[in-house]
């Protein structure tokens, strides 16, 4: 350097040509700082780092190999102090001196640094995949940060992300499997070698398992393209048996392809109806009941003024939930016509079917699920009639909830809305193994020490 930094007292004891504190300041174990400049006009930070000086033997026939000059290779890192930092690696060569050796001349490698002709340094990889999974960062943003471009940054990380995704150790220890369909692209379906881009469906696995505290810590293991059975079952079959036996709880939403495949694929596991859906299904059932009564009595949609139309958002909330207010508005529109009783009575038997979730204790709700199975397809409403039918399809995995210490599918939502996020971020996706990857670190599904 031009000038020192601070005294002797602090620099390097092995080596007094380096300065300690710019040594710790930079922070990459093995290098010293040779220099450190700033371009004035573009506002970019250089730090010129080195390896000590040490005898190197060489690395086919082990002899004492000669110094053959420096080599300064143009890195980029991590930023500092809100600036781009360009790291230049002033690369010891050295020339074999044995006439036998096939290796005439080397030149230094470190991983931890940097892999053979990267553009980023390896701790500029690692900081970058950090940003995007803990900050919802975009490539782009990343890139302007780093005084790059969008490609430099994707081609540098893709490596590491398509590395971890290979890893099939991720998939240890899952006992709780949830499933879930999302749509990844709104464009054209053609198959990706004719232009486009491929089904529009995704089929997603999480992890639902339980951590030591009983907590639900869900994390995305693969998405694959279509929504069907096949799919999911072709996916269950390639994670293998050791896979397979080890899960013991898998939820879904009432679609009959998965629970094929779960019936199919995992015989021993416990197929569970996702709560959400189910009391969605009641909802919606009331809706078409208000929807079929206003159009018997008026002959139209629901209209500002019309007694059902006001009420349509107060049938869709918990009785528990109601203001004394809202109560009082509901009373008022049943009442204003004895045709209305079919809807208040569609909305007490959703209440039911939502009470058997929100009870305090498993047992009562498993008794109110039971009433409910008999009860409701003898109901002369005929959407709740088809309803009690749906509901009794489903009869092993709708009680299955209150045995299985209410297991559901909230956490595959959990990631769908992580999904959701990101893809807004990245204003879309055009190529399915850039989102499969994406979406596998921002949903937790890929794992690494280096990975906060």
């Amino acid at each position: 350097m031009s000038e020192p930094t601070a005294g002797v007292a602090v620099r390097c004891q092995h080596d007094p040509r380096y300065c300690h504190n710019c040594d710790l300041l930079v922070g990459i174990e093995g290098f010293h700082v040779a220099g450190v400049e700033v371009d004035p006009d573009v506002g970019i930070l250089t730090v010129r780092v080195e390896s000590a000086p040490a005898v190197m033997g060489c690395r086919s026939c082990g002899v004492i190999a000669h110094s053959h000059g420096r080599r300064d290779v143009e890195l980029i890192d991590a930023p500092c102090f809100g600036r781009p930092v360009r790291l230049v690696w002033r690369k010891r060569t050295w020339r074999c001196v044995e006439p036998a050796c096939a290796v005439k001349v080397f030149t230094e490698q470190n991983d931890q640094l940097a892999a053979p002709r990267a553009k980023l340094s390896t701790r500029a990889c690692w900081w970058a995949l950090s940003q995007l999974r803990g900050e919802n960062a975009s490539i782009l943003g990343l890139a302007r940060q780093l005084g790059t471009t969008w490609n430099t940054v994707w081609s540098s990380i893709q490596p590491l992300l398509e590395q971890m995704a290979a890893d099939e150790s991720r998939f240890a220890g899952v006992t709780r499997l949830g499933v879930d369909e999302h749509i990844w692209h709104h464009t054209s379906t053609l198959p990706i070698e004719s232009g486009g881009r491929g089904p529009k469906e995704l089929t997603g696995m999480v992890d639902l398992s339980l951590d030591a505290q009983g907590r639900t810590r869900a994390r995305l293991l693969d998405l694959v393209p279509g929504r069907s059975g096949r799919v999911y079952s072709d996916w269950l079959e390639e994670r293998g048996k050791q896979f397979r036996d080890g899960v013991e709880v898998a939820t879904l939403d009432p679609f009959h392809g998965y629970k094929n495949a779960i019936d199919d694929q995992l015989e021993d596991a416990t197929a569970v109806l996702d709560a959400f859906h189910i009391v969605k299904l009641g909802t919606a059932a009331v809706d078409e009941v208000r929807r079929r009564v206003q159009q018997e009595i008026h002959g139209h949609r629901g209209r500002k003024g019309d007694p059902l139309y006001g009420i349509r958002t107060i049938l869709r909330c918990g009785a528990e939930k109601l203001t004394e207010r809202q109560r009082a508005r509901l009373d008022r529109a049943i009442i204003a016509d004895e045709r209305h009783d079919e809807v208040y009575l569609a909305w007490q038997c959703a209440q039911q079917l939502r009470s058997a979730y929100t009870t305090d204790r498993l047992a009562e709700g498993r008794r109110i699920a039971e009433k409910l199975l008999k009860t409701l397809p003898t109901c002369p409403i005929p959407e709740i009639k088809r309803l009690g039918k749906t509901l009794t399809q489903w009869r092993p995995s709708f009680l299955a909830y209150f045995d299985t210490d209410r297991a559901s599918n909230g956490g595959t939502e959990a990631i769908n809305g992580l999904i959701e996020l990101h893809r807004r971020i990245a204003r879309g996706f055009r190529n399915l193994d850039h989102y499969r990857l994406r979406m596998l670190l921002i949903a937790g599904g890929l794992r690494h020490p280096h990975l906060r």
